[in-house]
């Protein structure tokens, strides 16, 4: 069963269908980059407008491309941080229905731990750090300048 990711941390709204085995199946990404360019950055209230126009038309694409049916998504995640505040109130707020309307569970993500994570994406057999204080659980194998904890209080990186 898939799982729909919606990612609006600043000035890109993005979506991607992921399998339960991390097959990428669709990944959509509407940029704004020609939007700030007259100010040589991001300007918040700008790029909230901008997701609130791209939203629902790039997570369409997303499940459309993917060749999955709404009804067979299992669940649906967003970057709840760190990112603008704006930005991220549209994708959460779209999540949120979307995981209503189709009585799907919701999981927030940090955007952050996102990045390292993706790594898992291409390459699954780079998780070889045991996590201090997860009781035997592994973690990324790549040099990462954090570290990150879990819910649980577990955390990877190096001492």
């Amino acid at each position: 069963m898939p799982l729909l990711a919606i990612e609006t941390t600043c000035d890109e709204t993005a979506a991607a269908v992921v399998s339960r085995s991390r097959q990428i199946l669709s990944s959509v990404v509407a940029s704004q980059e020609q939007i700030h360019a007259r100010w040589h950055g991001v300007v918040p209230e700008v790029a909230s407008r901008a997701h609130v126009e791209r939203i629902v038309p790039v997570i369409d694409e997303a499940i459309e491309r993917s060749g999955v049916r709404r009804g067979d998504l299992e669940a649906v995640a967003v970057a709840v941080r760190p990112g603008l505040v704006g930005s991220l109130l549209v994708g959460i707020s779209a999540a949120k229905m979307i995981a209503v309307a189709l009585d799907l569970p919701l999981i927030g993500y940090d955007h952050l731990a996102a990045h390292l994570y993706a790594c898992r994406l291409a390459d699954p057999h780079r998780m070889r750090i045991p996590l201090r204080g997860a009781g035997g659980q592994w973690g990324p194998l790549f040099p990462a300048a954090c570290d990150v904890a879990t819910e649980d209080g577990a955390s990877w990186g190096h001492d």
